[in-house]
């Protein structure tokens, strides 16, 4: 059988594509290897809206305790910090991945498996997969990459996106050994990172995890994890870690949509925020219009245009992304105070 679609990978990007597919449409869902995505797990209010648009309603069983309505923001090299308020929603990100592919409907076929090697061929491409432990080929006649920041998809069909490389790791510890009120925190050290990372509690555990450069990555997290001892965190006896894959767009060059018959989107299109790492909500936006685009007949020229305004609204994060990670331009942002609360004991 050639499928009229192949989607590669199951996370928010393909799991909300394969959702608004039609019947007409004979297609594959390549979900991946079942892996959890290294994630904080919060929900921005971008994704919020665009659950609103589809009239999606999130279930409890999704969400995790505690909901957190403040972000300590803490530079470990000036000590200097803030308290800022913020709306994300806390939640289990495996939950929610399972919870968005409940809505991909009985005509899209799934398949639990990761592909190993793809190529063009007569009828269109030629996938090669691993599934239960046996080689399946696949043939499509278009090709949907939603397979993260090492796109296979990206790799093999396009060259290398103007992007920084980073990693971003994180490891789970018990929530009962801490003593801290359940903030969520947004941590800066120049020293072990160009970028943020975070603390965050969900349930029993409380999260410590961040963006790495690709080298000694290991080293700079345990480096942060000491400075955070003097900022009331023990993180003791992680019973738990987890890394991928993560990129950072720094111009019109880090994105990629496709060609003819390959279309990319979420991550594996480069779209994710350089300031905050965010990828949810623009791996739903990205998906819907590239659903959109399908229906016309010149939908790569169509998926570019429609994409424009989110390409621009990443782009104008890089900005935000110059502020929050120069050291000196971060250190007047807090010690303005601009936008901050103050809270009461």
């Amino acid at each position: 059988m050639i499928y009229d679609l192949v989607i590669v990978g199951g996370g928010p990007a393909g799991s909300m594509f394969a959702s608004l597919l039609s019947e007409n449409t004979t297609a594959l869902l390549i979900e991946g290897d079942g892996v959890e995505k290294t994630c904080g797990g919060l929900l921005s209010p971008d994704a919020q809206t665009l659950m609103a648009r589809l009239g999606r309603t999130l279930p409890a069983d999704v969400l995790v305790d505690p909901q957190i309505f403040s972000v300590r923001t803490i530079d470990l090299q000036t000590k200097k910090e803030r308290t800022y308020a913020r709306n994300y929603l806390n939640m289990s990100r495996k939950a929610f991945d399972d919870w968005m592919l409940s809505f991909v409907p009985p005509h899209v076929e799934r398949m639990k498996g990761v592909v190993q090697s793809m190529e063009s061929a007569s009828s269109g491409f030629r996938l090669t997969c691993r599934s239960e432990g046996k080689e399946v080929i696949v043939q499509a006649r278009q090709l949907v990459g939603a397979d993260g920041a090492a796109s296979l998809v990206r790799r093999t069909f396009f060259p290398p996106l103007e992007t920084m490389e980073m990693v971003a790791f994180q490891q789970w510890f018990p929530a009962e050994e801490e003593s801290l009120p359940p903030l969520y925190s947004a941590l800066f050290d120049k020293k072990t990172s160009p970028a943020c990372s975070w603390t965050i509690q969900k349930g029993e555990h409380v999260l410590f995890g961040g963006i790495f450069p690709t080298q000694e990555t290991r080293r700079r997290f345990e480096e942060q994890k000491e400075k955070l001892r003097s900022f009331g965190f023990h993180l003791n006896r992680p019973v738990r870690k987890e890394g991928c894959k993560v990129l950072w767009p720094r111009s019109q060059k880090s994105f990629q949509c496709g060609s003819q018959n390959i279309f990319l989107i979420g991550e594996a299109a480069g779209f994710i925020s350089p300031s905050s790492f965010e990828g949810i909500s623009y791996a739903m936006e990205s998906a819907m219009f590239l659903y959109e685009a399908l229906q016309t007949p010149k939908p790569i020229e169509t998926y570019r245009s429609l994409t424009a305004g989110m390409r621009r609204r990443l782009l104008s994060k890089l900005l935000k992304a110059r502020v929050m990670y120069t050291p000196l331009l971060r250190s007047l942002a807090l010690r303005s105070g601009l936008t901050s609360i103050s809270l009461r004991e």
